[in-house]
């Protein structure tokens, strides 16, 4: 296994010494925190909303969300034990102050919980979902009415380029739509060396 494939790896399930470096990294880097911003930007979470991101990491914008959900709360999912430390660690007084939830968990798990969040979103973790389809289902099961999921991918392969992430964001739309979301919209932040897309659907529709 080459060392790239190694490192590469690591971003799907950050674990042991190099899992803490990709948190680092994730946290850190320019254009993951420009990503993050953008899409809480778009989510635009009310004070009492009921967030939950999908593959939280180190919680980057997790806590960009909690500071807008001042009187609601934001839950963080993530397989990674190496993600759930760090990502509590940032949001430890929200934690404190039970305005943040941060759970070693996957996304069936959360499923079970039917109408319970008003956003639900990803950030370059819908690349790594095993069967896109059910899993789109099972976010539209978990959102209330009206309810908002968007999903961020920005291409992180050797050579990304502009057509992979066009390719994946229409890809997304296909499945959102197959699932039952509506009112679904593409938004575009330009990065280099490849754009993030954002898609955005809602569950029944826009609220009026």
């Amino acid at each position: 296994m080459s060392l790239r494939s190694i490192i590469v790896g690591q971003f799907k399930r950050p674990h042991g010494l190099l899992g803490i470096l990709a948190g680092l990294i994730m946290a850190k880097r320019q254009s993951n925190r420009k990503r993050n911003l953008w899409t809480v930007d778009l989510l635009a979470p009310e004070t009492d909303h009921r967030v939950l991101e999908i593959g939280c990491g180190p919680g980057l914008a997790l806590k960009a969300c909690a500071d807008k959900v001042s009187g609601g709360i934001v839950v963080g999912i993530d397989h990674s034990r190496v993600m759930v430390r760090q990502a509590r660690h940032r949001l430890a007084r929200e934690i404190a102050a039970g305005r943040a939830d941060i759970r070693l968990c996957s996304l069936s798990d959360v499923a079970l919980e039917p109408d319970a969040y008003d956003r639900v979103y990803s950030l370059n973790v819908v690349q790594f979902f095993p069967d896109m389809q059910d899993d789109f289902r099972q976010i539209h099961r978990c959102l209330v009415e009206h309810g908002m999921a968007a999903t961020t991918y920005q291409p992180r392969s050797k050579n990304p380029t502009k057509k992979e992430a066009f390719e994946m964001a229409t890809r997304i739309e296909t499945v959102m739509k197959d699932v039952g979301f509506s009112d679904i919209a593409r938004h575009v932040l330009r990065l280099e060396p490849a754009p993030a897309i954002c898609v955005i659907g809602y569950k029944g529709g826009m609220a009026a």
